[in-house]
């Protein structure tokens, strides 16, 4: 598992450990049942505070991610394949709003970004 940290950005810390985690489980890179690094070991590799790796698994377990047991450690769950799409489908209103914005600086109307997505959309069919 690959977790990179970025000092100068302005996502928390934890928050970008749950995010790279949570794409790692959703890309099928991390599967059902495999462990996570301690807390403990992760926030040691990462050189950051066990306060900050414990805040990002509660909030993974929170979110339906990972699940957690005393002694044993965090592994990830059973993934809910409508969790997964709505995932997926939060990245792609994500990119969606980038897009548009990018499209109003040039002068882009909906209908012109219509047809380029149908464009796309035939050059990978």
């Amino acid at each position: 598992m690959d977790v990179i940290i970025s000092n100068s950005s302005n996502v928390p810390i934890y928050k970008q450990i749950v995010d790279q985690i949570k794409e790692q489980i959703i890309k099928g890179e991390l599967k059902e049942g495999d462990a996570l690094p301690s807390m403990r070991y992760l926030a040691m590799e990462l050189r950051i505070s066990l306060i900050t790796t414990k805040r990002a698994y509660e909030e993974l377990e929170s979110l339906g991610f990972i699940e957690s047991y005393t002694g044993k450690g965090s592994f990830v769950k059973s993934q809910n394949m409508d969790l997964i799409r709505e995932e997926h489908l939060k990245n792609l209103e994500d990119h969606l709003k980038k897009a548009y914005a990018e499209a109003v600086i040039c002068g882009i109307g909906i209908d012109e970004i219509k047809e380029l997505l149908d464009i796309i959309g035939d050059e990978n069919s």
